[in-house]
C-alpha cells in the first residue's frame, strides 16, 4: 500500500499519525490587536487595529507585526466558512500550539479554554457554525515576567541577552478545521514489542458505535503486506496486540527495523466499520519497529549498541522564531543533521512541530525531547509544567524517532536540588511518572547535572580543551573518580550516596559551543574561533577526543545552528554550513563512523 501524506499548502498535515482528507488550514492572514495590558475581556472590547499572518508569533517580522517589546495578550478574529457536512458529522476547531493561556470565542459564544504554550487544544464548532459563516475570535494571555510557566529559553527581559532569545506569544503553530464523521477514531497510539516481535496499539471512538462495529487494521511495509484484520469495539476502545510473523533470519528482521540507517516505516490503514460492512471512519497513521534501552554502560538500539551522535538544535529561524518558514524547512533541518553526520538531535528547550518529528521518523534521525523549564520552583510552576509534560507525552508517544524524555534541564526550575528535599523529590516524580506512562523509552530525570534519577547520566561540560576532555573522562579510575570529583559548571554530577548511577551510560549531552562570527560585538559563543579554518580545525580535533572515549555511550555538540546572539552553531542562522559540509561530517563520524 502506497501511503500519501495528505497535503495543505506549505505545511503539511498537522498530525500526521492520524491523518484525514476532509481537513482545511486556517493559516494566513487574521485580523490582530494588541492588549498591552491586557485589559480587554470580550471581544467586543477589541479595537482591531492591523492584520496578523498566523502561524507566526506578533514577536516575529514574518507576522507582520514584529513587536518585540512586553505586551500582556493579543487577540485574533477570523471568520471561518463552514465546511459541507451531513447529518451527523462534527467540525472540529483545531490549534497546534498558543502560548500561552488561550480563550476562543465562536460567533460571539465562548467555546473553550486552555492552558500551555506547547500542546495542542481542539474545540467542537459543529453547532457553532450550523447557521453559516461565523467570526473565531481568539484571546492568547502571555505574562513577559511570568517565571513559575514552561516557557523555555523566551527571555523575561526586554531584549534578548546570553542563552535567552526572543519571546514567544500567541499562535505559532497551524490552526485547522475538519470534518469528523459521527462515530470517530478520536486517539491512536502504537507500541513497539521487538521481543514478541508485535505492534500494541490502543484506540479510543467518540460516538455511538452501530452494533457489530469493528476496527479494521492494515499494516504493509513497500508493497509487503504485514497485517490486515478486524477488531471488535468495546466501550468506545480497540486495544490490542498485533503479532506479525517473524521472519527469524537476522537479515530479514532487520529489515523491518527502524533506526537512523534504515528507518523502515510501517504505514497503517484504518477503518471503523459497522455490523452491515458501511465505513463510519477512515484514518492512515504510520508506526515502525524500533527498541531503545540499556545494556550495562551502553545505549542500545534494537538490541545492538549504539553510539549516539547528537546535535543541540534549538529549532529558531531569523525571521519567524520558533516557527519554522514551512514545512520545507522542518525537512531541510532533519536532512541537514544527518549530512553533517549526526544521528540524532537533542531539541533544547522546545517542543518541536509534530511535522519535524514526521520528517525524522521518515527520514532517520533519533531525538531526545525535552520540556521547556519554568525557572521558579512553585505549586503553581509545579502545576503547570507537570500538566503540560504528561500532554507532550501523549502528543508524541508513538513517534519511533523519539528516544528520550528529559523532563528537566540543568536544574532549571529546581535551582536548590542539591539542598532541597521537595525538589528532589519533584524530579524523581516526574522520572517516575514518565516511566509509568511509557516503559519503551529512556528518561533522563535532569540532564546536564546533579542526577537525581535518570536512565542516562547527562553531562553538560564546555571546556575547550580535547586534552583536559580526554584526562577527565578517560581517567583510569574511570566513572567512581569522575562522579566525585568532577563539577563541569561548577556542579556535581549525580545526588545520592548510592552507587546505582556507576551502572548507567553516560552522555556527554552539551560540549563545544564554538562561536565563528565577524560579528563580535553582539555574539557569543562559549569560545572564539578567528576564521572558518581554525573552527574546523577545532572542531575536527575536539570531536576526534570525545569519539575515543570509551565511557561516553554518546555525544551532543553545541550547536546545530547560530540562534541570534548565540553564534555557535555548526551552521549560520539561515542554515548557511560555516566550513565545508564534507569536513563537517568526516569530523562528526570520524573514519571508524558507518552509522
Amino acid at each position: 500500500m502506497s501511503y500519501q501524506q495528505p497535503e495543505h499548502g506549505e505545511r503539511g498535515y498537522p498530525r500526521p499519525q492520524l491523518a484525514r482528507t476532509r481537513w482545511t488550514s486556517l493559516n494566513g492572514s487574521w485580523d490582530f490587536a494588541l492588549d498591552a495590558e491586557a485589559l480587554w475581556r470580550m471581544p467586543e472590547d477589541v479595537t482591531w487595529e492591523s492584520s496578523i499572518t498566523v502561524p507566526f508569533s506578533p514577536e516575529t517580522g514574518a507576522s507582520g507585526i514584529g513587536q518585540t517589546d512586553y505586551f500582556l495578550a493579543c487577540w485574533y478574529r477570523r471568520t471561518i466558512d463552514p465546511p459541507a457536512v451531513v447529518s451527523g458529522e462534527r467540525i472540529i476547531l483545531h490549534f497546534g500550539a498558543v502560548d500561552y493561556k488561550t480563550q476562543v470565542w465562536v460567533g460571539g459564544a465562548m467555546y473553550g479554554e486552555h492552558e500551555g504554550g506547547y500542546t495542542p487544544f481542539s474545540i467542537d464548532v459543529t453547532r457553532a457554525l450550523s447557521g453559516g459563516p461565523q467570526p473565531v475570535v481568539v484571546r492568547a494571555e502571555d505574562d513577559p515576567h511570568d517565571l513559575a510557566k514552561p516557557r523555555g529559553k523566551q527571555d523575561w527581559q526586554r531584549e534578548p541577552h546570553s542563552i535567552w532569545y526572543p519571546r514567544t506569544s500567541g499562535i505559532w503553530q497551524t490552526v485547522w478545521i475538519e470534518v469528523v464523521p459521527a462515530v470517530a477514531l478520536t486517539s491512536l497510539r502504537w507500541t513497539p514489542n521487538l521481543e514478541r516481535w508485535e505492534l500494541g496499539f490502543e484506540s479510543t471512538i467518540e460516538g455511538e458505535c452501530p452494533p457489530g462495529t469493528s476496527l479494521k487494521v492494515t499494516l504493509s511495509t513497500g508493497t509487503r503486506l504485514l497485517a490486515s484484520d478486524a477488531y471488535m469495539v468495546i466501550s468506545g476502545e480497540v486495544n490490542r496486540r498485533i503479532a506479525l510473523s517473524d521472519p527469524g533470519i537476522d537479515d530479514s528482521r532487520n529489515e523491518l527495523l527502524w533506526s537512523p540507517d534504515s528507518p523502515t516505516i510501517i504505514e497503517a490503514n484504518l477503518q471503523l466499520v459497522d455490523g452491515s460492512g458501511t465505513v463510519l471512519d477512515e484514518v492512515t497513521s504510520y508506526t515502525a519497529l524500533r527498541s531503545i534501552g540499556v545494556q550495562g554502560e551502553k545505549i542500545v538500539l534494537n538490541g545492538r549498541p549504539y553510539p549516539l551522535r547528537m546535535v543541540l538544535d534549538q529549532g529558531y529561524w531569523p525571521d519567524s522564531g520558533i516557527t519554522a518558514p514551512d514545512d520545507a524547512a522542518l525537512k531541510r533541518d532533519v536532512e541537514l543533521a544527518k549530512a553533517m553526520g549526526f544521528n540524532g538531535v537533542r531539541k533544547h528547550q522546545k517542543i518541536e512541530d509534530p511535522r519535524y518529528l514526521y520528517w525524522a521518523d521518515r527520514l532517520g534521525l533519533l531525538v531526545w525531547e525535552e520540556m521547556p523549564s519554568a525557572y521558579r520552583f512553585t505549586k503553581t510552576s509545579v502545576a503547570r509544567l507537570t500538566r503540560e509534560w504528561l500532554s507532550v507525552l501523549d502528543r508524541d508517544f508513538s513517534h519511533p524517532c523519539i528516544i528520550a524524555w528529559v523532563p528537566f534541564n540543568e536544574s532549571w526550575g529546581v535551582p536548590n536540588l542539591p539542598d532541597s528535599a521537595s525538589e528532589r523529590h519533584w524530579v524523581e516524580g516526574l522520572y517516575h511518572l514518565t516511566k509509568t506512562l511509557d516503559r519503551t523509552r529512556l528518561v533522563i530525570g535532569n540532564d546536564g547535572w546533579e542526577s537525581v534519577a535518570t536512565d542516562v547520566v547527562g553531562i553538560h561540560d564546555y571546556d575547550d580543551s580535547p586534552d583536559r576532555i580526554t584526562q577527565r573522562y578517560q581517567s583510569p579510575e574511570g566513572r567512581p573518580k569522575l562522579f566525585r570529583h568532577a563539577r563541569p559548571g561548577g556542579r556535581i554530577l549525580v545526588l545520592g550516596t548510592g552507587e546505582a548511577h556507576l551502572q548507567h551510560p553516560v552522555v556527554l549531552s552539551e560540549f563545544g559551543g564554538m562561536s565563528c562570527s565577524t560579528d563580535r560585538e553582539r555574539t557569543w559563543g562559549y569560545r572564539r574561533c578567528q576564521d572558518p579554518a581554525e573552527f574546523a580545525q577545532e572542531y575536527a580535533a575536539l570531536l576526534a577526543a570525545v569519539r575515543d572515549l570509551d565511557l561516553l555511550a554518546g555525544f551532543c555538540y553545541t550547536q546545530f545552528a547560530d540562534t541570534y546572539q548565540e553564534a555557535n552553531g555548526l551552521l549560520t542562522a539561515d542554515r548557511t554550513p560555516k566550513f565545508p559540509m564534507e569536513d563537517i561530517a568526516r569530523a562528526t563520524r570520524g573514519e571508524r563512523g558507518r552509522r
